[in-house]
């Protein structure tokens, strides 16, 4: 299956765009990274600067309904920029109305909060987002993982690089519950 993983131009947390990348190959998916301008985007590991990734596709040249899932790294500035684009709020909004599961890691439930997408949603992040969630109407809880089946389409989300390999975990068996998506 091909999914998404939504990137701005920099300010993501290289592990949390890494390690599910990973996961996701391993097990015989195909991640493809769309970002808001073409060429690559710069990683960070926490406040240091990481590698580089060539962009795969832009949002002005996807489509949700091309993708089976849709992945969101954190990282405090990658959500923070994405939150501000109008095309990457739509983007995740249509994963919504197409049932199709998103995987969200530490920061990037903001980018969810814009989305309006945590309404009566269990979910968790890194802790500094627990009240714009509640005050999104979410039901925020501290927890390594939190697979939350409240809509159409699981919301899987974790707190931090620490929670990885649940996280990580989690989406691959949400994809494998559903072997029959037909997104290319």
């Amino acid at each position: 299956m091909r999914v998404a993983f939504l990137v701005a131009p920099e300010g993501v947390e290289q592990s949390e765009l890494t390690e599910p990348w990973q996961a996701l190959e391993h097990a015989g998916h195909t991640p493809v990274l769309v970002s808001t301008e073409p060429g690559s985007i710069q990683a960070f590991q926490h406040l240091d600067k990481g590698d580089t990734f060539p962009v795969d596709e832009t949002l002005a040249d996807s489509e949700p309904g091309d993708f089976a899932a849709l992945v969101l790294p954190g990282g405090v500035a990658n959500p923070d920029f994405l939150r501000l684009d109008a095309r990457a709020v739509a983007f995740v909004q249509g994963f919504f109305r197409l049932g199709r599961p998103v995987a969200a890691i530490c920061h990037a439930p903001w980018l969810l909060v814009e989305a309006d997408a945590v309404r009566a949603r269990t979910l968790t992040s890194w802790p500094s987002l627990r009240t714009d969630i509640r005050n999104a109407g979410g039901n925020w809880q501290d927890a390594p993982v939190k697979v939350c089946e409240a809509a159409p389409g699981a919301l899987i989300t974790s707190r931090k690089p620490d929670d990885l390999k649940v996280f990580c975990e989690a989406l691959l068996m949400e994809l494998a519950r559903h072997p029959d998506r037909s997104a290319p």
